[in-house]
């Protein structure tokens, strides 16, 4: 079975090199001109699997396989596409690894061997793969999707990948290698290949993919300004069209600018210092404290004054008027020394008719006394009479003074 599958694929690549004209210009033409090759040629490589015809009234067209091979070794980026469907590869690495333990278990060791190299064949596939999608997408984020021309394209070809990216990062999600590393057990070619080599590939995928995403919606940023760019530009060439005369205004002199033309930095609102901000307490005093007072003695000018006749005449005498209460307490002060006895200030008051507020008239008393210098002081008695107060200590209620010689 080998030998045969040997031979076949010797027979292909040898159709492949005696009509590599043919299968490029299919390749870059999409379709075989039938008119320019020979029916035999032709019949030839459709039973080889290289050329197929969709239907009747279509043109021969390469096989999908062959196309896929042509584009990854001639790193054409237009037509390379990005395998996402990795959950159907991890069903299959599940199903053979399976089938190798099974074989083992019964000892067939020949169909274990075979079963362990197709799955060693699937694995690797499945890290090329995923290398080379991140290849081809690092590819087309570097030439900013140069194989379309317009920005429109750009912008659809942005949006794809970052759906493809999305579904990549969504499918290496799906991989549980705990999962992985139970399958394989204790088998050590098992979890060599699910194990350790999936999970390098594919973190190093996914790190690579979480960069990819980031510089696509930067790229996708980048397309949509020079998208908003053209249609203002298209917009202000199709107004010019349609209004030949017109004349821009003079911006400057309006009081509302439009947007389109105030593309000055805007400036900075008035403020004020809020002392109501406790917050701010602390920035108040360092600012008054850097702050350095300088007194400056302005010189006094002397200004001439006109020279003013001084009145030396003798003036009139003014003659004040005594309050009469003061009066009372001189004649109260008076009368205790005459009498040599002590009396208090209600008793005078009384025995003199005074039509004084008596409050009034004990706070004189005591006021008159106070008013005494430290020499004529020292010949009187002053005697409060009252009563503390009945809550509150240290307070004493004044209901009379007695006033004596000492």
């Amino acid at each position: 079975m080998s030998q045969a599958l040997i031979q076949a694929g010797s027979r292909l690549l040898n159709a492949l090199g005696r009509h590599s004209e043919l299968i490029m210009q299919a390749y870059v033409n999409g379709h075989v001109d039938e008119a320019a090759y020979s029916r035999k040629i032709l019949d030839q490589l459709v039973q080889l699997g290289v050329l197929w015809r969709p239907d009747p009234t279509s043109p021969l067209r390469l096989k999908a396989a062959v196309r896929t091979l042509l584009e990854g070794s001639l790193q054409d980026e237009r037509n390379r596409n990005i395998n996402a469907n990795i959950g159907t590869a991890l069903a299959t690495l599940k199903t053979l690894a399976e089938h190798y333990k099974e074989a083992l278990h019964y000892n067939r060791f020949s169909e274990a061997h075979a079963h362990m190299s197709d799955l060693t064949e699937h694995v690797y596939q499945l890290t090329e793969s995923l290398a080379n999608s991140v290849r081809v997408m690092f590819s087309r984020i570097n030439n900013e999707f140069g194989y379309v021309s317009s920005v429109d394209a750009k912008i659809r070809e942005n949006e794809l990948a970052q759906s493809q990216v999305s579904e990549l990062l969504y499918q290496l999600e799906c991989f549980r290698f705990d999962e992985l590393s139970e399958i394989a057990g204790s088998n050590r070619e098992l979890r060599h290949l699910l194990v350790v080599a999936l999970q390098q590939s594919f973190a190093r995928a996914a790190q690579e993919l979480s960069v990819a995403q980031a510089r696509l919606l930067d790229l996708l940023g980048r397309f949509r300004e020079f998208q908003g760019r053209t249609r203002l530009l298209k917009g202000f060439l199709l107004h010019m069209e349609q209004h030949p005369d017109f004349t821009p205004a003079n911006y400057p002199n309006l009081s509302q600018v439009p947007v389109l033309f105030n593309q000055s930095a805007s400036m900075l609102q008035p403020a004020f210092v809020d002392v109501n901000n406790v917050q701010h307490e602390q920035d108040y005093h360092t600012l008054v404290a850097s702050l350095t007072d300088i007194h400056r003695s302005k010189a006094v000018k002397e200004e001439s004054r006109p020279t003013r006749d001084i009145d030396v005449s003798e003036q009139e005498s003014v003659a004040l008027t005594r309050d009469p209460i003061q009066q009372a307490v001189e004649s109260y002060f008076v009368d205790v020394i005459d009498s040599g006895q002590p009396c208090s200030a209600l008793e005078y008051y009384a025995k003199e008719a005074l039509d004084f507020d008596p409050e009034v008239w004990i706070y004189q008393v005591i006021g008159g006394y106070q008013a005494l210098d430290e020499t004529d002081k020292q010949f009187f008695a002053l005697d409060p009479t009252g009563q503390p107060d009945k809550i509150f200590t240290g307070n004493f209620y004044i209901n009379d003074i007695t006033l004596g010689l000492r």
